[in-house]
């Protein structure tokens, strides 16, 4: 859904080093996920600029091809997509994100690098039989040499790492290419469908008033084939990679707004499912200090992308918390979910699915695989994200 929380004086560090740009501070994970307080850190350079005003999120149709790209008006953004790969003892989850933030910095700046635009991406493999997640990560200001967006369809380029689209909207293919230090993942995600606008006519609500929201849609089943690259430090050099060829299926976020998170939110927790039987569901709660859910939404729909339930009628409680050895963090790992009389339960892949971003946007957050459980049963797969635990997000 959004970007997870992150910490203002590791990302100054981060910046100053590899981008030459002022002190940040983010919250997203993934996520997202905020960027939001990038705009309070810059500021014109003379007294002649005004420092840039970002937009409201107003009701209009969102249009397409011209709505999978680029918003580089609006405070932040991001291309969420989650997935599995693979079946039974095999299986992995991973997750590809990219972030786009605007700065205050004024606009009519001549410099082609002065930080108006911030660009970051997270990447993980969850692969149960090592226990902990694969993690890499990308951070890099617009105007240098192959880190771009394009502002007419998804084209995200960040040196080696790219997610673009091509096609006829309902039959397009994503392409992915992203690599660490011990892994690489390139990939294919086809669509059969049109995108799910999600709120009212993509207009999703983030609170009571009118500013708190974001524009929103998503591509659920997307068919996913990948060839996953695995380096063992350590080891010889012919037992050190391994090359694998699987395929899966992928869920696509893209959301973009200028103010996400009303006064006394602390984070949020949200799950993009596929259902069995070829339906989806997205549900997000936005939670106080207390746990208590100040604002929350499910989103059920049926494999033709008709509604199903559509309401903010959920009950979110924690079933199994899993205290991480990296941060000490605590998470809800495995949760209760409560809609229409229903019982769910979401449990995980594994546990240490903790993403660390200190050297990219600096925090911990949770983003994990999960399968959807009812009475016992498997109906569903696909990924949470908890954000928040650690610190409370500043969005």
């Amino acid at each position: 859904m959004m970007p997870p929380p992150r910490g203002l004086m590791l990302l100054r560090r981060a910046l100053s080093m590899r981008l030459g740009a002022t002190a940040i501070m983010l919250g997203a994970g993934s996520a997202a996920r905020a960027m939001g307080h990038v705009a309070a850190a810059v500021s014109a350079d003379d007294g002649t600029l005004r420092e840039h005003r970002y937009p409201q999120v107003l009701p209009r149709a969102l249009t397409f091809p011209a709505d999978f790209g680029a918003h580089p008006d609006f405070r932040t953004e991001w291309w969420y997509m989650t997935g599995w790969l693979g079946e039974g003892p095999a299986a992995m989850g991973f997750q590809i994100t990219f972030f786009r933030s605007r700065t205050r910095h004024p606009g009519g700046n001549p410099s082609r690098f002065a930080p108006t635009q911030l660009m970051f991406a997270h990447a993980a493999l969850a692969i149960p039989s090592e226990g902990r997640l694969r993690v890499s990560d990308r951070a890099a200001r617009t105007g240098v040499a192959e880190v771009e967006f394009s502002t007419t369809d998804c084209h995200l380029q960040m040196e080696d790492w790219r997610l673009q689209r091509s096609g006829r909207v309902g039959s397009d293919v994503y392409a992915v290419d992203v690599a660490g230090s011990d892994f690489s993942l390139r990939l294919t995600a086809a669509a059969h469908a049109g995108p799910i606008p999600r709120g009212r006519d993509g207009v999703s609500a983030k609170g009571p008033e009118a500013r708190y929201a974001s524009y929103y849609y998503s591509r659920p089943h997307l068919l996913v084939n990948a060839e996953v690259v695995l380096r063992q430090p350590g080891r010889s050099s012919a037992d050190r990679v391994s090359r694998r060829r699987i395929a899966g299926s992928a869920w696509l976020d893209h959301e973009w707004s200028s103010s996400l998170l009303m006064s006394g939110a602390t984070g949020w927790d949200w799950i993009g499912i596929h259902l069995d039987d070829g339906g989806s569901l997205m549900a997000f709660r936005i939670r106080d200090a207390q746990s208590r859910a100040l604002w929350a939404h499910w989103d059920e729909r049926r494999a033709d992308g008709s509604v199903t339930a559509r309401d903010a009628n959920v009950t979110w409680a924690p079933v199994v918390q899993w205290r991480s050895p990296h941060s000490l963090n605590e998470y809800p790992v495995e949760m209760s979910l409560v809609h229409g009389g229903r019982r769910y339960l979401l449990r995980p892949l594994m546990k240490d699915q903790e993403v660390d971003a200190r050297a990219s946007t600096g925090g911990y957050y949770w983003e994990g695989a999960v399968v959807l459980l009812r009475d016992g049963r498997e109906v569903g797969r696909g990924y949470l994200e908890l954000t928040g635990y650690g610190q409370p997000l500043q969005i």
